[in-house]
């Protein structure tokens, strides 16, 4: 190998004096050279170029390609358009573009404007599918030997840019005289250009380009300029590891003399970044010389440093204490990145109690210190990942993490909270309420806005809920300042807890349901007054708070009857009636002269407006009931109605106080109906509120319905709600149990010891779980697929007579869907030009298209096309193939079968409260209805098959339903794009059929209809089974 460099570099020369003898000296030589090389080429890309030039759609450059071997000569394929790699994307907009001779004129005016102009628009061109071959010598020739700094670097792009490969798959010729352009390039007075030319340099793949010019990269190492000498570097570094010892076998060498005396940081970093990589011995070497100074070298020498820091001990695990030091004292770095960097390599190798006490003390320094949001969650998730081994540790800092909820970012408060809820313990409990019943009363202030406070207050409500579920002791001490918050936005998560505690501990009853009489008449929502009034008609057991509960709610519904504040008259009466009454005030008098010139006395009376009471006067309960919440009036009858029932069952139905009570309560059933009926449109009693007062009205007066419903009213009901308790904390336990079981390795799995394999053989697979390896997620591949769920994935697009058989594999990722399309050749000819045109339907886009290919005899080929997928909705792909035969001047087109995009492989199961899926429910405005056509006769295992063929998740607890024909059911599912799915399953079985409707409601249109139309398809498929 000794006298390899110098015969190719002789070679190199004397093809560089065959071409151009005289380049860059003496004037060239009358025979223009562009003549002989600028050969016509077939372009087999026509068709998809002008496709690109419609559509303004990026593609990086694509390369010509000649699959079918010539005599006498060697082929190379090259690689298809979206298997090569791409440094250079650039937009074209739709439009006319220049032609070549336009181009061609611009580049030899020698006005440099004209020539920037003109190489912006050939390097746009280049990159959108274009192919301009006889312009390279132009450029050669026109724009390389110019001055000027622009031109410079838009002739690197375009150097970048051009196809440098014949037909034959080697080398064009010309680009002896680009080595000679870049050769003079790095040369240049001018440091930038040197630099730029550098950072070309680093992205070129020809090993005959980068020959030459190796001489002049090590000199660059020694420029005065720094600029330079960290470009020459990472030049060295790229050419080190594409072309190996081939090009620079003493690259490791020359970069270790170079680090011995570099002082600037920035190109010190790359030289010790370039030996970690290829000399990693040499690295450690200078490490350990220079162990003391690292502190002095900059943050980006330090993050190389814990790079090979994790790559050296995970190699030679014996080697951790070597580097524990250093990684302590850059835990104290004033670069934020270096200290989060050091706090995650420090927990990866080692688990002792006084480092991870010490990265998480880091961790919270960055949370409270940083302001960017941004780096708050990475690190609030890192905490999240240390929580699962290191817990004691981190409740050591609990405080520290709860100073993040000063933040006003909601995404950071949730993340902060989840964590505080899983580290808090009994030792830590009493301080973490303090400060969460604190913020919940920061959130009271005018100062915050309104709707993110509510959103935090809920969030503190849902955190003290849990808190006061798992520590009965701080129960008592946060459930009556809560309380206080029963008129304010997010009451029903308030009472929602109250109701929890109530029936879990007995002792809170009577002090919680005396704060809660005293608050009744504050409250403001109608769902929040029915769970209090459910409350105090369970567990108003006590004689005090028994009479204290029926006054107060007879208090809310103020004095009787309501249809004078309800009643609305027709005809002339309605309109001389308003809404505030009128009096008259005294007449004035006048004189005034009439028409006919006599005079006569007027006199006028003026209307008044009486001034009513104002509406703060009026009850709540009150006003909700009259505006037609009579749900509410009937829930209020209801809890009053139980409260006589345990009276009459302790005192007998002779006591006078029972049948006073219970001639009261007709009285004001009879007002509400009465109003009811009065009222008009919507403020009209509903028929199921009017069953329900007249069912208590009916077991008030009748002793034998009392009797057969008491027990239900008050024993089922509340055993119902235990019941309900029990399911939410066994599904929540489930959960976790899940969660902490997940499945790890196969019980088969291979157990790779890093320890034994030799460090050759070590490869990415080989990576610490600690080192975060998502290189698989990042791919889209964390959940690899099993052979039979991709062979359901595989559809076929043409027929088996056709010339041309096609078939894809479709792979759906995340946000994209990949086609892996097998085109195969059933013809005794050579097809050219094929190519496989796409197009889509729905939010789908086509991202790079297939390029075309030549197919000989029995031929096939596979190649890929990526389809970007923007929202949940159904959508299809459907195309042609077209191609030119030999037999046939014309191309022939073979129509595809169409590919459907379902929707349930963008939805997942999801879970929320019933009280966001309320008011989602009230807030999404698309709602597509769809009735029940099948022919299962069950309504559990319809509601089994609904839920299974969509995807959802059930949020209504499943009990036991006895006899009960009817089933509503709420379903919850979430898209990868955060769209949210909601349907109501409300079925009854009618003699041996089922019946009924679901209904969907999302945010977007295209969600509801494909749903639906999920739903409707796998009830046909059903019935036709």
């Amino acid at each position: 190998s000794g006298t390899k460099l110098p015969v190719r570099r002789q070679r190199a020369a004397a093809e560089r004096a065959r071409l151009c003898p005289t380049y860059g000296g003496v004037a060239p030589t009358s025979a223009d050279p562009s003549a002989a090389i600028d050969k016509p080429r077939r372009d087999s890309r026509c068709a998809r170029a002008r496709l690109v030039r419609a559509t303004g759609t990026v593609v990086a450059h694509p390369q010509p390609e000649t699959d079918l071997p010539r005599s006498g000569s060697t082929h190379r394929r090259q690689p298809a358009t979206m298997e090569r790699t791409c440094s250079l994307l650039v937009h074209l907009d739709k439009g006319v573009p220049p032609t070549q001779q336009e181009i061609q004129a611009d580049l030899e005016s020698g006005k440099p404007d004209r020539q920037i102009k003109g190489m912006k628009t050939l390097i746009m061109l280049m990159l959108n599918g274009e192919a301009f071959p006889s312009l390279l010598m132009t450029v050669i020739r026109f724009v390389a030997p110019s001055e000027d700094h622009e031109l410079k670097k838009l002739a690197c792009l375009y150097w970048e840019t051009v196809d440098k490969h014949g037909e034959d798959g080697k080398l064009l010729p010309e680009t002896i005289l680009v080595c000679n352009a870049l050769l003079q390039n790095l040369k240049h007075p001018n440091e930038y250009i040197r630099a730029y030319s550098l950072r070309f340099l680093c992205r070129v793949k020809e090993a005959e380009i980068i020959e030459p010019l190796i001489a002049a990269v090590k000199e660059n190492l020694e420029h005065r300029h720094s600029l330079v000498r960290r470009t020459a570097v990472m030049a060295v570094f790229q050419i080190s590891k594409e072309f190996g010892d081939d090009l620079l076998p003493d690259a490791d060498e020359l970069i270790e003399k170079f680090i011995q005396t570099e002082t600037d940081a920035a190109a010190r970093r790359n030289a010790f970044l370039m030996l970690y990589q290829c000399s990693q011995e040499k690295a450690i070497d200078y490490f350990a010389q220079n162990l003391d100074a690292v502190a002095k070298f900059g943050d980006g020498f330090q993050l190389v440093i814990l790079e090979l820091t994790r790559r050296v001990c995970r190699t030679d695990p014996s080697q951790k204490s070597r580097f524990i030091k250093i990684i302590f004292q850059l835990l104290q770095s004033p670069s934020s990145a270096v200290c989060y960097e050091a706090a995650w390599t420090l927990v990866s190798l080692s688990s002792a109690p006084t480092a991870v006490r010490a990265a998480a003390q880091t961790y919270t320094q960055l949370l409270n210190a940083e302001s960017d949001n941004n780096v708050k969650l990475i690190v609030l998730e890192k905490l999240m990942a240390m929580r699962k081994h290191h817990a004691k540790v981190l409740q050591e800092v609990l405080m520290d993490i709860l100073r993040a909820l000063n933040s006003p970012n909601s995404s950071i408060r949730r993340k902060t909270l989840a964590i505080v809820m899983e580290l808090v313990s009994p030792r830590n409990v009493s301080e973490v309420m303090l400060v969460l019943k604190k913020e919940i009363v920061k959130t009271q202030s005018k100062d915050v806005d309104k709707e993110s406070a509510t959103e935090y207050r809920a969030m503190l409500v849902k955190a003290i809920h849990t808190c006061a579920i798992k520590f009965a002791n701080v129960a008592d001490s946060v459930v009556h300042l809560l309380m206080d918050f029963l008129s304010s936005d997010g009451a029903l998560d308030v009472v929602l807890f109250v109701r929890e505690i109530v029936q879990i501990y007995p002792d809170m009853r009577r002090s919680i349901l005396k704060k809660l009489v005293l608050c009744l008449s504050d409250i403001k929502a109608a769902p929040v007054y029915r769970v209090a009034l459910w409350i105090l008609g369970e567990y108003a057991e006590d004689a005090e708070i028994r009479d204290d509960a029926i006054d107060a709610i007879y208090e809310c519904f103020g004095d009787l009857p309501f249809v004078e504040d309800s009643e609305r008259k027709d005809g002339a009466e309605e309109e001389e009636e308003k809404s505030v009454s009128q009096v008259m005030s005294a007449p004035s008098t006048k004189v005034t002269v009439l028409a006919d010139g006599t005079y006569a006395t007027q006199t006028a009376f003026t209307a008044m407006e009486e001034v009513a009471d104002s509406d703060d006067s009026v009850p709540t309960l009150r006003k909700l009931v009259l505006a037609g919440n009579y749900l509410l009036a009937a829930s209020a009858v209801a809890a009053l109605t139980k409260v006589i029932l345990r009276l009459t069952k302790d005192k007998g139905d002779d006591d006078a106080r029972v049948k006073d009570l219970s001639v009261q309560l007709l009285i004001v059933c009879c007002a509400l109906i009465q109003a009811g009926k009065a009222s008009k449109g919507t403020t009209r009693m509903d028929k199921d509120s009017y069953e329900r007062i007249s069912f208590c009205m009916r077991v008030l007066m009748d002793p034998t319905a009392q009797q057969e419903v008491a027990s239900v009213l008050l024993n089922d009901c509340r055993a119902t709600f235990c019941e309900l308790i029990k399911h939410e904390h066994a599904t929540a336990k489930a959960t976790a149990k899940d969660k902490q079981s997940e499945l790890v390795a196969q019980p088969d799995a291979l157990i790779s010891f890093r320890q034994l394999k030799a460090r050759r053989v070590l490869g990415a697979d080989d990576l610490d779980l600690d080192d975060e390896a998502t290189l698989s997620l990042a791919a889209g591949k964390d959940k690899t697929p099993d052979f039979a769920e991709q062979l359901a994935h595989v559809y076929q697009l043409t027929g088996f007579s056709d010339p041309v058989y096609a078939e894809t594999q479709i792979t759906v990722h995340e946000y994209d869907i990949v086609l892996d399309i097998l085109v195969i050749n059933r013809t005794d000819q050579t097809l050219s030009n094929l190519t496989v045109e796409l197009s889509t339907v729905g939010d789908l886009k086509l991202v790079e298209r297939p390029q075309s290919y030549n197919i000989g005899p029995r031929d096939h080929r596979r190649f890929k096309a990526n389809i970007k997928v923007s929202s949940t909705e159904t959508g299809q792909i459907f195309g042609t193939v077209v191609y030119d035969s030999s037999t046939s001047a014309e191309s022939t087109v073979i129509n595809l079968n169409e590919i459907p995009v379902e929707i349930m492989d963008y939805i997942h199961p999801a879970t929320c409260t019933d009280a966001v899926y309320r008011q989602m429910w009230a807030e999404f405005e698309w709602e597509n209805k769809v009735g029940v056509n099948t022919l299962i006769t069950d309504v559990d295992e319809f509601l089994d098959h609904i839920i299974e063929s969509t995807n959802m998740n059930c949020l209504t607890p499943r009990f036991e339903r006895g006899q009960s024909t009817f089933l509503a059911a709420n379903l919850y599912a979430k898209s990868v794009f955060g769209e949210d799915a909601l349907v109501n399953v409300s079925v009854e079985k009618v003699g041996n059929k089922v019946e009924g409707y679901i209904r969907i409601r999302a945010k977007t249109q295209g969600i509801a209809l494909s749903i639906g139309d999920r739903i409707t398809f796998v009830q046909k498929s059903r019935a036709s089974e």
